[in-house]
């Protein structure tokens, strides 16, 4: 049982692990220009740390985790995906 729980716990941080092509300052001052209304501390991150900065996010912005990541992966790729 056990084992199970730590394979469920794995697989969902693995989820939420941010997989960006381009360095987090561009990325941050692009989510910036989308949403005028983020700041440095909504976007304050440091690898490892993705699920505070989702948390933070999902409170401001009014979307899920997996919505946000999906944008800020975007934006990374340079879709510029805005919504």
């Amino acid at each position: 049982m056990a084992q199970i729980l730590f394979i469920l716990l794995k697989k969902n941080m693995e989820t939420y692990q941010l997989k960006l092509q381009k360095p987090w300052e561009r990325v941050k001052e692009t989510l910036k220009e989308i949403n005028v209304e983020l700041t440095d501390e909504d976007l304050d991150y440091q690898p490892g740390q993705e699920d505070q900065l989702l948390e933070r996010l999902e409170k401001k912005m009014s979307k899920s985790k997996a919505e946000i990541k999906a944008l800020i992966e975007s934006v990374s790729a340079n879709k510029g995906k805005a919504s």
